[in-house]
């Protein structure tokens, strides 16, 4: 089973490596459900990473419904990241009607050729996850990152295996959010590929999640934890 770490920085990125992980998912700002990290950030990682480098292209936070100009903008960013070599992307727009945007995200792929992309969470605020689900396939995407359209993948998990036999060949099923030690070993013997996590100690006082993007806390990918998981999937 591939284990994806989400890093919210080189600490974390670096956490990741040592610890065994298959990839990362760089971002910021994981208390707004994460957004897409500096250049600075980026090209400091890609010296040190050997391990793939996915980056989330999410250029504020709140809704996933962009205008003409943050979409330009998202669509540059990818562009800029796959030249200097990282494998992947990880975003996804919506409509008014919180339905896919075809057409917006279309435009992400294309600007994409050559990387995987995985469509993110975004799609745990449709209105319909199947007929979502059956949109992506089409649009023929590397994965798509979801917790089931619950707060965690655990809470989510029969929504995300009902997709998984769906998409059985046609793109990933990744389950994320609240993955852990202590749950990890569920989404292997479910029959997933692969699981998305950040692998964080949660700090002492730190609020519970209040929704399904913001509300959480920011803090570095814990090694032990890493390896803990990835012998419990290996």
């Amino acid at each position: 089973m591939i284990v994806e770490i989400c890093a919210n920085s080189f600490e974390s990125a670096m956490a990741a490596q040592e610890g065994g992980a298959h990839r990362i998912e760089l971002c910021t700002n994981l208390s707004v459900g994460g957004l897409t990290p500096s250049y600075e950030l980026i090209e400091n990682v890609m010296k040190e990473i050997t391990i793939p480098v996915h980056v989330l292209i999410r250029p504020r936070k709140g809704d996933f419904m962009y205008s003409e100009t943050e979409v330009n903008e998202m669509i540059k960013s990818i562009k800029l990241f796959n030249k200097i070599g990282c494998k992947g992307v990880v975003s996804g727009i919506l409509n008014l009607e919180n339905k896919i945007d075809l057409i917006a995200t279309q435009q992400l792929i294309k600007a994409s050729k050559g990387m995987d992309f995985t469509f993110h969470r975004a799609f745990d605020c449709v209105d319909n996850a199947m007929e979502s689900l059956i949109a992506l396939m089409n649009l023929k995407i590397t994965r798509l990152l979801s917790s089931g359209q619950k707060q965690t993948a655990l809470e989510g998990v029969s929504l995300l295996t009902k997709m998984n036999k769906t998409s059985k060949g046609k793109i990933e099923i990744m389950p994320g959010s609240g993955i852990n030690t202590t749950n990890a070993a569920i989404f292997k013997k479910a029959g997933f590929e692969s699981i998305h996590t950040s692998a964080m100690i949660k700090p002492k006082g730190a609020d519970s999640k209040t929704s399904f993007f913001e509300g959480g806390f920011d803090g570095v990918s814990d090694i032990k934890t890493i390896q803990e998981i990835m012998s419990l999937v290996s």
